[in-house]
């Protein structure tokens, strides 16, 4: 079997309707996306595996986070090859060629290494010679920033291509005795191709930060593993993305009932249920598909749109909410149409 397959604010507060008011400027060229593309590994770990080592019953993962397996990546296996996979994937989808990308913006916490950058061997793999790269770490947050990012990039230019990647092996930093982190976290990649003029558009984006709480998700400097304060996490987690949504929501001038589908960052079934209660969602018109992945931080958003479109959820002309939120801490949300 092959290593991979394919997969059918405090900090930031802005001065009310600024974002609006930036989303009726002129653009020189409005980015949607063009092509989406994932790529998972093909070991799968299932709560039996996992929950000896942090003493529970396997029934016990599932009724805390609604996850019944997730990936990991073999020993040995690379990051960039991963996010590769993805990619070549998302160029496949968009009937475009490497050669034609003017930039490959890698969101990832797990590089390979610390240099060089990531995101420049991706674009090696794929043959985009042309490309400018970098990587974005942002951590739960890391694909919505990078969306962001190459949105601007295509607005400004007036032209191009991007290819934004989300890609994390995770299980290399947990430590399999610890519940908050062993439990939750999975390996993937999801990308997508971002194109002028391709149809849709993209944003505008709303994006926060509390450093003030840094210390509820952290990865050791030494040993490069993983720490996280589940419960406060999640109090957080409900609350920034609740009122981000809303954020969003204000600066694209719709309400969230015109909504076609909320795609939230799968980082636990709960929050995903806390969430869709808060904000008075009709459950049906949220995604939830963490049951078989986990929670892949950077690539949990575009892993999920995939999933919706496997589902036939994304068929043309769909407004979809876009939000998340991880450690730092970040969010950050868009509502863009399909």
């Amino acid at each position: 079997m092959p290593e991979v397959e394919r997969a059918c604010t405090p900090a930031v507060q802005r001065a009310p309707g600024a974002a609006a008011a930036r989303a009726r400027a002129p653009r020189a060229a409005r980015a949607g996306i063009a092509g989406l593309g994932c790529a998972l590994p093909d070991r799968v770990v299932s709560n039996g595996s996992v929950a000896a080592g942090i003493e529970v019953e396997a029934d016990w993962i599932l009724q805390r986070t609604g996850i019944r397996e997730r990936r990991h990546a073999r020993p040995g296996a690379s990051l960039s090859t991963l996010a590769a996979d993805a990619g070549r994937a998302a160029l496949v989808d968009a009937g475009l060629e490497a050669s034609e990308l003017d930039f490959v913006i890698l969101a990832t916490f797990t590089a390979d290494a610390i240099l060089p950058p990531a995101s420049a061997t991706v674009a090696h793999l794929l043959g985009a010679s042309g490309a400018g790269t970098f990587d974005i770490n942002n951590a739960c947050t890391g694909f919505i920033s990078a969306l962001a990012t190459a949105e601007a990039l295509i607005a400004m230019a007036g032209s191009g291509n991007a290819l934004v990647i989300g890609a994390e092996i995770i299980s290399r930093h947990l430590q399999p005795g610890d519940r908050t982190t062993a439990a939750v976290f999975g390996d993937g990649a999801g990308a997508a191709v971002l194109a002028a003029g391709a149809g849709g558009n993209l944003g505008p984006f709303v994006l926060g930060a509390d450093g003030a709480h840094a210390e509820l998700i952290r990865a050791d400097p030494l040993s490069g593993m993983l720490r996280m304060q589940g419960h406060e996490t999640f109090k957080h987690a409900i609350r920034r993305m609740g009122e981000v949504a809303l954020q969003a929501c204000a600066a694209a001038e719709v309400e969230l009932a015109d909504l076609d589908l909320l795609v939230f960052h799968q980082a636990n079934s709960r929050i995903t249920r806390s969430l869709t209660a808060r904000l008075g969602l009709d459950p049906g018109r949220v995604v939830d598909c963490i049951a078989t992945v986990g929670n892949t931080s950077a690539a949990s958003i575009p892993l999920a749109l995939e999933h919706a479109r496997c589902e036939g959820r994304l068929c043309g002309g769909e407004r979809v909410l876009l939000a998340a939120f991880g450690a730092g801490l970040t969010w950050g949300a868009t509502v863009i149409t399909w």
